[in-house]
C-alpha cells in the first residue's frame, strides 16, 4: 500500500510539473542534446558501479573474500530490489544474501551495509556543504539549507565517530519511538555498535572505505554535471556541487517512488538561474535514469536476490 501511495504521489507531482512547462520544448531539449556527452554521462553508471563494488570488497573482514564479479552482482541486484521494495530494503536483503552465501555472520553483514549507507550519506552531505560554502549567490534560503546540511553532517559524524554519542542517541530514540518501530531501532542499535567496534578496530580499512565513499559521490555529482553538458546547458562545476546534492536529498524524502517527482521539482527550482524549466525537467529524467539503469542491468540477478528476500521476510 505504501508503495502504491508513493507511486501515486510521484505521478501527481510529475503531472503538475509537465502541466506547467512546454512539453514540446522538453522533447526539443533531448532532440538537440550533445549525443557524445549523453553517451559518456549515461556510461558513468559503469565506473560508479565498479568502484562501489570494489568498496564492498574492502568492507569484508580479513579472512573472508568476496569476488569482484559477485560484489557487482550484489550491488546491481540490490539496485533492482530498491526499485520494488520500500525503504531501501534491497540493501538489507544484500546483507542477508551475503550471510546466506556464507561470507559473513548475519549481524556483521548487516553492520557492513549500515556502515556502507552511512558513508554514502555523509559523503553526499560533505560535498553538499563544500558546494554550498562556495556557492556565489546565497540568500536566506541557501544560508538556511547550508546550516541544515552542515548540522546533518556534524550529527552523522558524531554518530559514526563516537560510540557514546551513538548509544545516547539510540537509547533516547528507542525510549520515545512508537511501538511499531522500537524493534527496528533496537536491531539498528545493535548493528551500529557492532559496526563501531569492527571499523574503529582497523583505522586503515576505515580510511580506505571513507576516501572511496567520498570519491564515489564525486563520480555521482560529476555524472549529473555531464548530464547538464549533454543537454547543452551551462552550470559551473562548483555550483553543481552545491545544487545537485540538494536535489538528491529532496529525492530521499520518503514521499515518492525512487525520488521521482520531488527530485525533478528540486532540480527545476534550484537550477532556475542557469537554465529553463524544460531543461530542468530533462535533467530530472536523466537523474532518474541513474537509478533505473543499474536496476535494468541487475535484472538477471533478481531471482537470486528475491530468494534471499523471501528468506529474510520469513525470518522477521
Amino acid at each position: 500500500m505504501k508503495r502504491f501511495i508513493s507511486i501515486a504521489v510521484s505521478v501527481a507531482i510529475l503531472l503538475i510539473i509537465y502541466s506547467k512547462i512546454d512539453f514540446q520544448g522538453l522533447i526539443e531539449v533531448f532532440k538537440n542534446c550533445d549525443r557524445v556527452w549523453m553517451a559518456v554521462s549515461l556510461g558513468m553508471v559503469i565506473p560508479i558501479t565498479a568502484v562501489t563494488s570494489w568498496r564492498l570488497q574492502q568492507l569484508m573482514p580479513k579472512g573472508t573474500s568476496l569476488g569482484f564479479i559477485e560484489a557487482n552482482r550484489l550491488i546491481l541486484g540490490a539496485s533492482v530490489l530498491n526499485m520494488v521494495l520500500p525503504s531501501k530494503m534491497g540493501d538489507i536483503v544484500k546483507a542477508y544474501f551475503m550471510r546466506d552465501r556464507g561470507h559473513l555472520s548475519g549481524s556483521l553483514s548487516l553492520s557492513l551495509v549500515v556502515f556502507e549507507k552511512a558513508c554514502d550519506m555523509l559523503s553526499l552531505l560533505l560535498w553538499c556543504v563544500l558546494g554550498l560554502f562556495v556557492y556565489p549567490a546565497k540568500d536566506g534560503l541557501f544560508w538556511t539549507m547550508t546550516a541544515a546540511v552542515t548540522g546533518g553532517l556534524i550529527f552523522g559524524l558524531l554518530l559514526l565517530g563516537s560510540r557514546q554519542f551513538a548509544q545516547i542517541f539510540f537509547v533516547s530514540a528507542i525510549k520515545f519511538a512508537p511501538k511499531n518501530i522500537k524493534k527496528k531501532l533496537e536491531n539498528l542499535q545493535a548493528s551500529w555498535l557492532e559496526m563501531h567496534d569492527y571499523f574503529w578496530g582497523d583505522k586503515s580499512q576505515l580510511l580506505i572505505v571513507s576516501v572511496t565513499s567520498i570519491f564515489i559521490w564525486f563520480l555521482h555529482l560529476l555524472q549529473i554535471w555531464l548530464f547538464i553538458l549533454a543537454l547543452k546547458a551551462v552550470t559551473p562545476f562548483l555550483v553543481n556541487l552545491a545544487l545537485s546534492p540538494l536535489a538528491i536529498l529532496a529525492g530521499l524524502l520518503p514521499l515518492t517512488f525512487a525520488g521521482v517527482g520531488t527530485r525533478d521539482a528540486a532540480l527545476i527550482f534550484f537550477y532556475q538561474d542557469y537554465f529553463n524549466a524544460q531543461t530542468g525537467a530533462a535533467l530530472g529524467l536523466l537523474c532518474t535514469s541513474r537509478y533505473f539503469l543499474p536496476a535494468i542491468i541487475g535484472l538477471p540477478f533478481l531471482g537470486q536476490m528475491m530468494g534471499a528476500a523471501r528468506k529474510y521476510k520469513a525470518n522477521q
